[in-house]
């Protein structure tokens, strides 16, 4: 492999060898929808392929005639037949290229229509999907095995078709040609293959276990490497060091043993296969010289009986190709296969305009796919009037983020209901509920695209000037202004390049330009340093006004200034009021606050400085 080569694209191809093969092709009949939408372009393809084959199997009638031409010294029909020839290269190489193109276009395109038709049904899943399946796993299904595919459609499927057609033109013409001659390559392919399918096995198995200990090797270094302080903060360089030798020496035993391995096999191939065809030439001279058969046809017969062979091999090997691309066919078809659980009824419950933003939870009971054993909500009631702010506040565990995650839909309760605006959340259509939502997580996402971008994501169609204002009122606009390319500056994948706060300020940005009427806050603050915590907060006070907001409270500060606070603890609203009333009447909350809060904290109340109040979100 050159020095130059693409290591994402290796470490896919890596990874698409060791895909588990499908026991049968039928889930390649998958594909079939994908590949008939260009009907235009296959059938363009196989005339090509077929005029090719036809092209091939005409060279040995050429060399055939030739050859009697020069015994005959007959130079007119030599020189009109080498003409022939050329005209027939002609014909092969442009045909040949032809079917090229069109096969491996359309390989890419049915991979490119694969791709996006899987993503396009996985951003409709719902996160219950996510909770048993791997995000990891959904992307390797992505690269690796549409890149198997891409090797089937495009190449190995057109591969398998010119050597099918070549090998049954091939043995047809060998059998007219010579009969006899013909009946001994067929004894002959017995004991030419059942040694090979053996050996081929043998081959396969220690290519495999050769590519697993490649693997142990990338795996062990790359886990090292990534966390090299540790390893030298508990100097353990050496014995990482001896372990990675032993790792390294395991897979250069196994790269030997599949290096034997092949050896005996290649020189299997060759003594059987040469022996196999002096075999059948020496008897082919005989027949020459015995009159019985020229030296034209002897070499027509030969150029034959080697097409077919070459056709035989060919197809043992796309075999293997085709066995992993159905494998891969059939996890991708899986994907596609799977229902979202939430989805749009039919006739969808129209939510009313305007939105007054009126939130309530009727009996709701809810546990997580993943630990049904587990009440995240336990017969929770609670009703958010328009324009109110809510702080929830409790313990690791006590079911706050899980309001979210319902209220946004991600999830449906098992029982109970949860209505916006008199509308229960499942009658109405999903996207039309999220759009009356506008979130800020405390793990901000931040993506590998333009500040600009990054901030439009909370709505699309916003134009620059609005995307500034919002940035200006989240109190980022200016550090923005100052990058390279200012708003066309393109984040590190994550935001790695940004601090904690700014992370939030950008989250902050897109709530702020969403403009919805409800407010979701998973304390929006929490990773801003105290001046920049007083202007953002001043910003999110202004964005509140006049609007449902619930906020995860973790400090002090957001706590006092909500309208009302709600205790939860083991998916149950334990206590409700205002923070000095329910300080007062002592329990979890004045628990917590006794244990998070200095008795400076309390007294200043809304100060700055103000340290973390509650547990993380859950």
């Amino acid at each position: 492999m050159s020095d130059t080569a693409n290591p994402v694209a290796e470490a896919i191809e890596e990874e698409a060898l060791r895909r588990k093969k499908a026991r049968g092709v039928q889930p390649i009949l998958g594909l079939v929808p994908f590949v008939m939408a260009y009907k235009g372009m296959l059938a363009v393809a196989f005339v090509m392929l077929v005029v090719a084959t036809a092209a091939t199997l005409a060279f040995p009638i050429a060399g055939r005639r030739l050859m009697d031409g020069i015994a005959s010294e007959q130079i007119q029909f030599i020189n009109e037949y080498f003409l022939m020839l050329i005209l027939v290269a002609a014909v092969l190489g442009v045909s040949s290229a032809a079917r090229f193109y069109f096969v491996s276009w359309i390989g890419e395109r049915v991979v490119a229509d694969l791709r996006s038709a899987v993503y396009d049904h996985v951003t409709r899943l719902s996160p219950a999907f996510f909770e048993t399946m791997r995000t990891g796993e959904v992307l390797s299904r992505l690269t690796a095995d549409t890149t198997l595919i891409k090797t089937v459609v495009g190449s190995s499927a057109s591969i398998a078709l010119r050597n099918l057609f070549l090998f049954i033109g091939s043995a047809t013409m060998m059998t007219y040609t010579s009969p006899g001659l013909s009946g001994l390559v067929l004894l002959a392919i017995p004991v030419i293959m059942l040694p090979l399918i053996v050996f081929g096995r043998w081959v396969r198995r220690l290519s495999r276990l050769s590519q697993d200990r490649i693997a142990d090797t990338s795996a062990f270094g790359g886990e090292t490497l990534n966390a090299m302080q540790t390893v030298q903060a508990f100097n353990h360089e050496e014995i990482d060091r001896r372990s990675f030798a032993t790792t390294v020496e395991g897979s250069f035993e196994a790269a030997r043993s599949r290096i034997s391995a092949r050896s005996v096999l290649t020189a299997l191939v060759m003594f059987l296969g040469f022996s196999s065809v002096f075999g059948v030439l020496w008897v082919g001279a005989q027949s020459v010289i015995a009159g019985t058969m020229t030296g034209g046809e002897l070499l027509q017969f030969t150029l034959y009986a080697l097409f077919a062979a070459a056709s035989v091999g060919a197809l043992s090997e796309v075999w293997g190709d085709v066995q992993m691309a159905a494998g891969a066919t059939e996890r991708l078809i899986e994907l596609l296969h799977v229902e979202p659980q939430i989805q749009a009824p039919a006739n969808p419950v129209a939510l009313p305009e305007p939105s007054k933003g009126t939130l309530r939870f009727e009996d709701v009971r809810f546990s997580y796919p993943t630990r049904p054993d587990v009440s995240a909500l336990d017969g929770l009631n609670l009703s958010v009037n328009p324009g109110e702010t809510v702080a929830i506040v409790g313990p690791s565990g006590a079911g706050k983020s899980t309001l979210f995650q319902l209220l946004l839909r991600f999830f449906d309760p098992q029982s109970g209901r949860i209505l916006l605006d008199g509308v229960a959340l499942p009658e109405g259509d999903p996207g039309e509920v999220r759009r009356r939502f506008a979130l800020v997580p405390q793990e901000t996402v931040v993506f590998g695209m333009s500040a600009r971008e990054n901030i439009r994501y909370g709505r699309p169609e916003a134009s620059d000037d609005e995307v500034r204002a919002a940035a200006k009122a989240a109190r980022i606009d200016e550090f923005l202004s100052d990058l390279p390319q200012g708003y066309d500056t393109v984040f590190g994948e994550r935001g790695v390049t940004l601090s904690g706060g700014q992370r939030q300020r950008i989250a902050i940005a897109r709530a702020i330009l969403r403009n919805a009427p409800v407010l979701l806050l998973d304390e929006a603050t929490s990773a801003l340093d105290a001046e920049s915590e007083k202007f953002v907060q001043q910003a999110l006070e202004g964005l509140m006004a006049g609007r449902t907001t619930i906020v995860i409270a973790h400090r002090l500060a957001t706590v006092r200034k909500a309208d009302r606070i709600i205790v939860m603890d083991q998916g149950q609203i334990v206590a409700e009021g205002t923070h000095d009333a329910l300080v007062a009447e002592g329990g979890l909350y004045a628990r917590l606050a006794s244990l998070q809060f200095s008795a400076d904290a309390l007294a200043m109340a809304t100060e700055e400085q103000a340290p973390p109040a509650f547990a993380a979100n859950d």
